[in-house]
């Protein structure tokens, strides 16, 4: 098995949603704010060569949308997602199954293109795969999250018949098991990945980046806030017993993560880049 992470380039959230009821005083510490209290993420993907099998964890943003929905984001930075397969000596034919670990647009959107006046699967070879549960969630999306699932992101890849739905409780292959998270939305999964006798945990957005490590740092985003940090509560344990190691979807600076108990809680051990391992 090989890793290789994949860069897309950055975007900006508000930084009072992204880290919900803690103050700015204390957040703007480890992710500081432009004039318009806006923080810049990353939309940093995981690509697994494991065998015949190419999987792609995600898909960022895409570049369907119009300029009046890319204005809210700030997209910017030099990488895509194509150059970042290229880089490692892939093209997105290549791909064999997309993990989506959730149907918020910029996880997913994008699994999805536009071919002339047509939209079709961006990765045309690949299996994508969902579960049945946050599925059906995100088609019938409350009022809460319908801005983030996107019509034109989702239904396309049921339409071409490459939808695919884990089963719940079923790992995704003997080197890849399927952990779920219900705070942030309904059903989201977390690939968890054995590799070189350790194991890799692909946070999505139970953990956007190390600055939301201890337990009330959670996004005004989260549906369920409270099950959050109950679900991050019973996770962090487990990721220090286990020395877990921890992928980042969009911490700015910070690819790969370990945590360790202090006199002030589970907080931060070390940073690393995914090839240092």
């Amino acid at each position: 098995m090989k890793l290789y992470t994949i860069d897309t380039g950055f975007f900006k959230l508000d930084g009072g949603a992204m880290f919900g009821v803690v103050p700015k005083s204390i957040w703007q510490k480890t992710n500081p704010a432009d004039e318009r209290n806006l923080c810049t993420w990353a939309n940093r993907l995981l690509l697994i060569e494991d065998g015949r099998q190419l999987i792609l964890i995600d898909t960022a943003i895409g570049d369907k949308q119009d300029d009046k929905f890319f204005s809210h984001y700030f997209l910017h930075g030099d990488a895509t997602l194509d150059g970042s397969l290229a880089r490692h000596g892939f093209h997105r034919d290549d791909v064999t199954d997309v993990i989506l670990t959730h149907l918020h647009f910029d996880h997913c959107g994008g699994a999805v293109q536009r071919a002339g006046d047509r939209l079709v699967p961006a990765f045309k070879n690949a299996r994508y795969w969902s579960n049945e549960k946050h599925w059906n969630w995100a088609i019938h999306p409350n009022p809460r999250e319908k801005a983030s699932f996107l019509k034109e992101n989702i239904l396309p890849l049921q339409e071409s018949g490459q939808l695919h739905f884990i089963p719940e409780g079923q790992p995704f292959s003997d080197n890849i098991a399927i952990r779920y998270a219900h705070g942030h939305t309904e059903a989201m999964m977390l690939p968890q990945i054995k590799y070189n006798g350790k194991t890799i945990l692909y946070m999505a957005d139970l953990l956007p980046s190390v600055g939301h490590i201890p337990l009330p740092y959670v996004m005004s985003y989260d549906i369920r806030p409270l099950t959050t940090m109950e679900e991050r509560q019973q996770y962090w344990s487990e990721l220090v017993s286990q020395e877990y190691i921890l992928f980042l979807e969009h911490d700015p600076v910070h690819a790969c993560c370990t945590l360790q108990h202090t006199e002030k809680g589970i907080r931060l051990k070390d940073t690393f880049t995914l090839a240092e391992l």
